[in-house]
């Protein structure tokens, strides 16, 4: 299999490009170590959540499709012909958790990078927040690999109390693959207790490399 990354689609590349010279141009992007993102195989990029512009400053550093979920409410026209074309995931958040994560588990089946954001939802005030289990049912479930990130300065930039955002610099750190496959290994015969316990396990185990990336090459 070769290791560059399978081409992108048209309309995927074409929102790729222009997410890429708005995050340079306005917001000054400055990408550290996006090759450690595997180029091609199934994988979870898990980041910290703080803006509206978090997925695409995350997607404008790595050079393959990635896949993001984003709640059903915002498919409406003219996002609902836009939004699939980019490779975003309705998901009904009111009452569609576990349909959410079924999603998920099927997009890394097939081989796909899928960005999550283990807080669950942006941040209030910037700062880090306890990651929820859920995205450790899917590192276990799926047995992918997960690629930890760092975003820094998009809560400056464009956080949830702004309409406009600022032109801010936006650091984006790849960390170093994780695996939990001692963790995968327990789970497969864990009483549903352990179970639960594991999966936060594995949610603080993520948002503890996020935690610890820092913008230096």
């Amino acid at each position: 299999m070769s290791d560059a990354p399978a081409p992108m689609k048209p309309w995927y590349w074409l929102g790729w490009s222009l997410t890429r010279v708005v995050a340079h141009g306005y917001f000054g992007l400055k990408t550290y170590h996006p090759e450690r993102v595997p180029a091609r195989g199934a994988c979870i990029l898990a980041a910290n959540h703080a803006s509206y512009f978090d997925p695409f400053g995350l997607g404008a550093g790595v050079r393959r499709e990635l896949y993001f979920l984003a709640r059903s409410t915002a498919f409406r026209f003219p996002l609902s012909w836009i939004l699939p074309r980019v490779n975003a995931v309705p998901v009904d958040r009111e009452g569609g958790g576990m349909k959410g994560m079924m999603t998920v588990l099927d997009l890394l089946e097939k081989g796909h990078a899928v960005t999550l954001f283990p807080e669950g939802t942006r941040s209030y005030d910037g700062q880090l927040q306890r990651a929820r289990p859920g995205i450790g049912l899917i590192v276990i479930k799926s047995g992918s690999p997960v690629v930890p990130v760092r975003i820094m300065g998009s809560y400056e930039a464009w956080n949830r109390h702004m309409t406009v955002p600022r032109p801010r610099r936006l650091q984006v750190v790849y960390g170093e693959l994780m695996n939990f496959n001692a963790l995968r290994a327990e789970a497969a015969a864990a009483s549903k207790d352990r179970l639960k316990a594991i999966y936060q396990e594995v949610a603080d185990q993520i948002m503890e490399a996020i935690a610890k990336l820092e913008a230096r090459p």
